[in-house]
């Protein structure tokens, strides 16, 4: 788990609506963790803040779903490797280089058929939607679960903070229990209704998990 010393940043856990609670004296702890988690799992260090910031916010707003932060690395690496797809670098504000966009989903070979919903306004797309972020949202599900984690009074699904804690949101959708067997399996095929897929999150988030473990033991 993310540091249980640490604090959400910029209101990250009522939407924006509030300003970021006062840092704890002694610097920030889920920077340090970051940090320190970063080489032993070849995740950028401002990703795993990203990742443990959704799953602080989480744990004051939904105390029952339990989300990990490991799963939503696990799914950050498979989606845009954490930011970084297509040699796109993941900068200190934590946006993408370069905007981090999908194929078409216009029903060709091995590609759903979605039709524009957001004017091209996310996607650069006028004709057929595509998946957009290093979380890799579909504007029309942004649209319903985006999140303002760094308080600056904008969900931008190119941000990984905003696109983590959106991800955090659609997981615990319903009551979920991301902590359950049964909830897990259930959050993770909702954002992806393929076995192979949720297998891999799996193997990848227990892997994060456990290198963080050695860290925080050590």
């Amino acid at each position: 788990i993310a540091p249980v010393n640490a604090v959400a940043a910029g209101g990250a856990a009522d939407q924006g609506t509030a300003p970021q609670s006062a840092r704890p004296t002694g610097g920030d702890p889920l920077q340090a963790w970051a940090d320190k988690v970063a080489p032993v799992t070849g995740i950028p260090a401002r990703a795993v803040r990203a990742y443990g910031n959704a799953e602080l916010a989480m744990r004051e707003v939904d105390r029952g779903c339990h989300i990990s932060w490991a799963t939503l690395a696990g799914i950050g690496r498979i989606e845009s490797n954490h930011g970084q797809y297509g040699g796109a670098v993941l900068g200190a504000d934590g946006r993408p280089s370069k905007p981090i966009i999908g194929v078409p989903l216009d029903g060709s070979s091995g590609v759903r058929a979605i039709g524009d919903t957001d004017g091209g306004q996310l996607d650069g797309d006028p004709v057929a939607d595509r998946a957009v972020g290093p979380m890799q949202f579909i504007p029309g599900t942004w649209r319903k679960w985006a999140s303002d984690a760094t308080g600056d009074g904008r969900a931008d699904p190119q941000q990984i903070d905003d696109a983590a804690l959106t991800a955090a949101r659609y997981l615990c959708a319903g009551g979920r229990d991301m902590a359950s067997p049964a909830g897990w399996w259930a959050g993770i095929l909702s954002y992806n209704n393929s076995t192979e897929y949720a297998q891999k999150v799996f193997g990848l988030a227990d892997g994060y998990a456990k290198a963080a473990q050695k860290v925080q033991a050590g």
